[in-house]
């Protein structure tokens, strides 16, 4: 596809690429990075997958990547996210993969965050033709359906004049991600029915904002955020299904003319993310599972150099521990383990192999 080159995809290359995953029935990987080491172990892994990938940051994530240092964490989860952009711009050319730039979740408190990113990416547009981001994340699934979409109409208006998507959420995600959120109360027998979007919702957030710009939407299907016990949450994908259908046939539009995103992919059953990825799914979170991915090996390796961690020097046997303590060492072991993870997820969402910079 000629339109998508290595590098961050905007604009219609990011269209273009959304399309490719819905015509050939693959979606990509929507991996939450806090750090350029998790990004690199990202890229990595697309390069390994010959795939292209989704790179996002949460508000908490942005903040990070800024460093904890900075004392106005408003002020760092604005620069954390630009830097994050320019990093992925530089580092995905090399790596030879495509990048779409998203951020994660953003309710009505963080609703200024996205604001202040579009004005960065606003003033990179008009230096260069490109914003910093692919895509940003309004999360205001807790509020009344005029009070979500309206403000979607809002900033869908602004992001299309530099050529930015808009990700929306409809119906609830359960469980927490980054303080967005509740964890899910699965002592229950009765689930909260906002954990099932309706057709009516998605058609109303249709009309209102496909003729402003691209969007996609993070429907409610019963998937939640982390991982939880099997059989407490109960996926039904065909929600998906039955929105496309209702869409399509009010609207007299083709087949699957939404683009949906999966919320709350770690831990999911592998048929469920099949199915969703069938009706229309281009996009699967994963946080919760690369998170332990990345973290896993570190405790490996601290316990089995136990002493390089208490000492620089053994005091009794005099031997110098610089190379086991060294943090290149035991980080490109969480790098290298976060990335074998991703991989494993491109299989499942069939995106290995299909980078379309390659087309």
């Amino acid at each position: 596809m000629p339109s998508v080159k290595p590098g961050v995809v905007t604009g219609s290359a990011y269209r273009d690429l959304v399309a490719a995953c819905k015509q050939d029935g693959y979606a990509l990987p929507a991996v939450n990075i806090t750090s350029s080491s998790t990004m690199n172990a990202a890229l990595e892994a697309a390069a390994n997958a010959g795939s292209d990938i989704i790179i996002q940051l949460s508000n908490g994530g942005a903040q990070f990547f800024a460093g904890k240092g900075i004392k106005d964490a408003a002020a760092a989860r604005v620069v954390g996210a630009v830097s994050a952009a320019r990093h992925a711009q530089l580092m995905a050319e090399y790596y030879g993969v495509a990048v779409v730039m998203h951020t994660d979740h953003a309710n009505r408190k963080f609703v200024p965050w996205v604001d202040e990113m579009l004005k960065w990416s606003e003033k990179a547009y008009a230096e260069t033709g490109k914003a910093l981001y692919s895509s940003h994340m309004l999360d205001l699934s807790e509020e009344s359906l005029e009070d979500n979409l309206s403000t979607c109409e809002d900033f869908l208006k602004r992001m299309s004049r530099i050529e930015m998507s808009l990700e929306i959420e409809l119906g609830v995600t359960g469980g927490e991600e980054d303080g967005i959120g509740h964890d899910l109360d699965t002592s229950v027998e009765e689930i909260d029915p906002r954990l099932y979007t309706r057709p009516e919702e998605v058609e109303e957030a249709y009309r209102r904002l496909a003729p402003l710009g691209h969007f996609s939407v993070a429907a409610a299907f019963g998937n939640v955020h982390g991982v939880y016990k099997p059989g407490n949450v109960k996926l039904r994908p065909e929600i998906l299904l039955e929105s496309q259908k209702y869409v399509s046939e009010k609207h007299n539009l083709g087949d699957r003319p939404l683009d949906f995103v999966f919320h709350g992919g770690s831990g999911s059953e592998k048929e469920k993310i099949e199915e969703a990825v069938g009706y229309g799914v281009f996009k699967m979170n994963i946080d919760t599972d690369t998170q332990f991915a990345y973290s896993r090996p570190v405790g490996e390796y601290v316990e089995a150099n136990a002493r390089a961690f208490k000492y620089q020097v053994d005091p009794d046997t005099d031997q110098p521990y610089k190379k086991q303590y060294d943090p290149r060492v035991w980080v490109r072991e969480a790098e290298l383990s976060m990335a074998s993870r991703l991989e494993e997820a491109f299989k499942d969402l069939g995106a290995t192999g299909r980078s379309v910079t390659k087309g």
